[in-house]
C-alpha cells in the first residue's frame, strides 16, 4: 500500500518537521545511498510569489535531512532547467534557494547550460503521446540516468490540470524547453513522463510544501493562503492524490491522477493510501480549480479551442516568441506590479512570510 506522510507544522518547527516528515514517509527505502540525487527545485516564476515556488524551508528541511542521514553533500545537487518565460537564474535568488544551496555545500545544476548533456531515450513501455509529439526522440538530461530525484512542488492549482504537484514537477525537470508542445495532451504527457522517470531513476521521492498554498488560475496568478501543511511521499501519484483531495477536489476526476493510478503507475484513490501523521480527515481547502486568466484562456483557445488548429504554425515555428512576449507582458509586466505584488507585501506579514524573510 502506498504511503502519504502529512503533519501540520510552523514556522518555529519546520525544519524538524520536515525531517520528520521524511523519515515517516520512509524516504532512505526510496531514496538508496550511493546514488547521486537530484533535488528537482520548482520555479514557477522568476519573482517571490507566495505558493508559487519550492519554499527556501523546505529546500532547508530536504537537505538537513538527507545531510543527517549520512548522504554525502557531494552526492546532492539542486537541479534546474529552461523555462522560456521564467529565468530559473534570477528565480533561484528571488526564492533564496541559492543561498540554502550554499550553506549546506550542494551543487547548483542549470540542465539547459553549457556542459550538460541531454541524451535521447527510449523506455521499454509504451508511452501515450510524447513518441507523437517529439517524432525525433525523447531527450532528457543525461545526468539524471542512474540517479535518485526528490521532487519539491508546492501545493497549488493550476489552469491545464486544476492542480499541481509532484508529477508536474517532472515536467519541468525532464523535458526541453519545448515541453509547451505537450499542452494539448498534457495529462497524458505527465503519465508519459512518470513511465520514464521509473526507468531513468534509481529512486522517486517527494516532498510538497503546503505551508503557503495557491488558489485559482495558478501556478503564478493565485491567491496565497497558509494551511501550513507539508507532505511526503515515495508514490508521486499518491501524494498528488492527498494534496488534491485536501484542496477539495476529488483525485480521480483528475485526468493525469486517473489514468496513471489505472496504468499502475501508482495510487490515486486516497482509500487505497496509509495516511500517516497528522489527523486530515476533515482538511478541505475549498480551492478552485476552474478559474482563469487573459493569458490562460488565449492558451485554451490554442489548445483546446476553435483556435487549435493553428496551434503548430503559432507555437511550433519562427512564429513562436509572440507567445512568450505576450507572457512577459501579461504577467511581468501588468499582472505582477498591478496585483501581485500587493498580494506579496500581506503575505509577507504573516508568520510564513516573515520566515521568509530570515533566509
Amino acid at each position: 500500500m502506498s504511503k502519504v506522510a502529512v503533519l501540520k507544522t510552523t514556522p518555529e518547527s519546520v525544519l524538524d518537521d520536515y525531517a520528520r516528515l521524511m523519515r515517516l514517509a520512509d524516504y532512505q527505502a526510496h531514496v538508496p545511498k550511493g546514488h547521486e540525487t537530484a533535488l528537482k527545485i520548482n520555479i514557477s516564476w522568476h519573482h517571490f510569489y507566495p505558493a508559487c515556488s519550492t519554499t527556501p524551508w523546505q529546500l532547508d528541511g530536504v537537505i538537513r535531512t538527507l545531510l543527517a542521514d549520512g548522504y554525502p553533500a557531494a552526492s546532492l545537487y539542486g537541479a534546474h532547467n529552461r523555462t522560456v518565460v521564467v529565468s530559473a537564474r534570477v528565480g533561484e535568488v528571488a526564492n533564496k534557494h541559492k543561498p540554502v544551496l550554499e550553506r549546506h555545500g550542494v551543487r547548483n545544476v542549470h540542465l539547459y547550460e553549457k556542459g550538460e548533456e541531454w541524451v535521447r531515450f527510449e523506455p521499454r513501455r509504451t508511452l501515450r503521446v510524447l513518441r507523437h509529439i517529439f517524432p525525433d526522440g525523447v531527450r532528457i538530461p543525461k545526468r539524471f540516468i542512474g540517479a535518485n530525484i526528490i521532487h519539491l512542488p508546492t501545493m497549488k492549482t493550476h489552469v491545464f490540470t486544476t492542480m499541481t504537484g509532484a508529477m508536474k514537477n517532472a515536467f519541468g525537470g525532464l523535458l526541453s524547453e519545448r515541453r509547451h508542445w505537450t499542452h494539448s495532451r498534457i495529462h497524458e504527457t505527465l503519465v508519459d513522463l512518470l513511465v520514464i522517470q521509473k526507468e531513468v531513476h534509481s529512486g522517486i521521492f517527494a516532498v510538497m510544501d503546503g505551508t503557503f498554498a495557491g488558489d485559482g488560475p495558478g501556478p503564478r496568478c493565485m491567491v496565497p493562503h497558509t494551511p501550513g501543511y507539508i507532505l511526503a511521499s515515495g508514490d508521486v501519484v499518491a501524494i498528488d492524490a492527498i494534496a488534491a483531495k485536501m484542496m477539495g477536489f476529488d483525485p480521480l476526476s483528475l485526468d493525469f491522477i486517473r489514468i496513471a493510478h489505472e496504468d499502475g503507475l501508482g495510487c490515486g484513490d486516497p482509500r487505497q493510501i496509509e495516511l500517516v501523521g497528522d489527523d486530515i480527515a476533515g482538511v478541505n481547502l475549498h480551492f478552485h480549480g476552474n478559474q482563469n486568466t487573459l493569458a490562460s484562456r488565449g492558451q485554451k483557445l490554442i489548445y483546446w479551442g476553435p483556435l487549435r488548429f493553428l496551434e503548430k504554425l503559432l507555437l511550433r515555428t519562427v512564429l513562436v516568441p509572440w507567445s512568450y512576449v505576450a507572457s512577459r507582458l501579461y504577467h511581468d509586466v501588468y499582472w505582477y506590479p498591478c496585483i501581485g505584488r500587493r498580494r506579496v507585501r500581506e503575505a509577507l506579514k504573516t508568520p510564513w512570510g516573515r520566515l521568509f524573510q530570515t533566509y
